[in-house]
């Protein structure tokens, strides 16, 4: 027997998640004088506070 369940009905049911992941890149300049990039990614429940990372 075919699955009366479709996919608009599983996409429905699923819950939005609470936060935005939001990748952050930071510079360190190293005694030589060259950079590197330490990259991370972040967790925030708003996109306003974006600007608060450090």
């Amino acid at each position: 027997m075919a699955k009366t369940q479709s996919f608009a009905d599983k996409a429905k049911g699923k819950k939005k998640a609470d936060f935005i992941c939001v990748k952050v890149i930071k510079t360190m300049k190293s005694d030589k004088g060259t950079y590197s990039f330490k990259e991370s990614i972040e967790k925030i429940p708003d996109i306003s506070q974006v600007n608060t990372l450090k």
